[in-house]
């Protein structure tokens, strides 16, 4: 068992006792150096969609980033980008195909925005081999039912690919968040592959419900029973038997938000460890599960 004493070089026996040939993780972002900075910059000092900010545990240059993910024993982890705005997912999702190519262990991932052309390009991302998406509709700020979109949701609904989705209002309310505007995109599109990032703190029970009513709907642990995430937006006990049941029924992912954490990669483990919900559950969440998706 992972406990506070151990650290990130303990994380490969953990995962080895447990039987897996190691850890899959669906929630890791890097971003072009531009981009990314911008990013550590909030987090770092705070702002309108940061809150108080946190200081980042791991603002390392991107090599030794990618090291660690390795001496983790990270076999599969994807680079997040998502848009924000107009005339950007474009770029984006060239970088990210191109930083896969470069990192044998990095998932093609892409991104996508309401915009003229979005289905072209995420038809294009689909053909060069994309094997997960990522929106953040509280960065983003748009509505997932916006008309632009419907086309795109019926292409991801068709193929499989999963796509993460920030709907929830962690760190701060406002916007098209919460289950309602994400739900009505499941209502339209019941067949998506969508992974609920965050378990949808701090609103955890009807994202759990969109989970349970929908066969391809999962929720990724990012943050998730760390000491941080509870301090500020406790996972409710109540939920603890549906956790059990949806992990094991595959619709439950590691994800970790690496690299912009408050905390080492360890805690999220242990966080998880910590939960008593069984070795079978473990292997399921940090592994199999993911390995079914992507």
């Amino acid at each position: 068992m992972l406990t506070e004493h151990h650290s990130d070089a303990d994380v490969p026996g953990w995962w080895r006792a447990l039987g897996l040939p190691g850890l899959i993780d669906l929630h890791v972002h890097f971003l072009p150096e531009r981009m990314e900075r911008r990013v550590w910059h909030h987090f770092n000092h705070g702002g309108p969609l940061m809150g108080d900010g946190w200081k980042i545990e791991y603002e390392w240059p991107v090599e030794q980033r990618v090291a660690r993910l390795r001496e983790l024993g990270l076999r599969a982890f994807p680079a997040l980008a998502y848009a924000h705005r107009p005339d950007m997912a474009a770029d984006l999702n060239a970088w990210t195909l191109d930083f896969a190519r470069r990192t044998p262990e990095c998932l093609p991932s892409a991104t996508f925005y309401p915009e003229p052309g979005v289905a072209g390009y995420v038809r294009r991302a689909l053909d060069d081999g994309v094997k997960i998406f990522k929106v953040h509709l509280q960065v983003g700020g748009f509505d997932p039912r916006a008309p632009e979109l419907a086309e795109v949701w019926g292409m991801l609904a068709e193929s499989g690919v999963p796509v993460v989705v920030h709907a929830s209002s962690v760190p701060v309310p406002g916007g098209h968040i919460g289950p309602g505007p994400i739900g009505g995109v499941l209502r339209e599109h019941p067949r998506l592959r969508m992974v609920i990032a965050h378990l949808g703190m701090p609103e955890y029970g009807p994202f759990f419900e969109l989970a349970a009513r929908y066969e391809r709907v999962a929720l990724d642990t990012t943050m998730a029973f760390t000491d941080f995430a509870e301090l500020g937006m406790p996972f409710p006990g109540r939920l603890r038997p549906a956790l059990l049941d949806l992990g094991l029924a595959g619709k439950v992912v590691l994800g970790s938000d690496f690299p912009t954490i408050p905390h080492p990669y360890a805690h999220q483990l242990q966080a998880l460890d910590r939960l008593d919900l069984g070795d079978e559950w473990l292997r399921a969440v940090c592994f199999t599960n993911a390995l079914a998706m992507v």
